[in-house]
């Protein structure tokens, strides 16, 4: 599966968080998917989906469309909600 995303957007992430899209696709390649889910607001967005993923022990939620050969990534940010969710409830 082909994963894209914009650079400039990636270039803002990395400057707001440290680290950019590529972190996720490690993520995803080491099995830190916690879920897919349909995105909660699907008026406003009703192509996009959201992964969960866990980097550095946090849920980090990964809005992106599906496309014809993979996926597009819109955005990324951490997730206290989902944290909870998925991680805490581990333990």
């Amino acid at each position: 599966m082909k994963i894209a995303w914009s650079d400039e957007k990636d270039a803002i992430l990395k400057q707001q968080y440290g680290f950019g899209f590529d972190r996720v696709v490690v993520a995803l390649s080491a099995e830190r998917l916690l879920d897919e889910r349909a995105h909660p607001n699907r008026v406003r967005y009703p192509h996009q989906y959201q992964w969960i993923v866990e980097i550095d022990g946090y849920a980090w939620v990964v809005p992106f469309v599906r496309r014809a050969d993979g996926v597009f990534f819109k955005t990324m940010y951490p997730s206290r909600k989902a944290t909870k969710h998925y991680l805490e409830s581990r333990k």
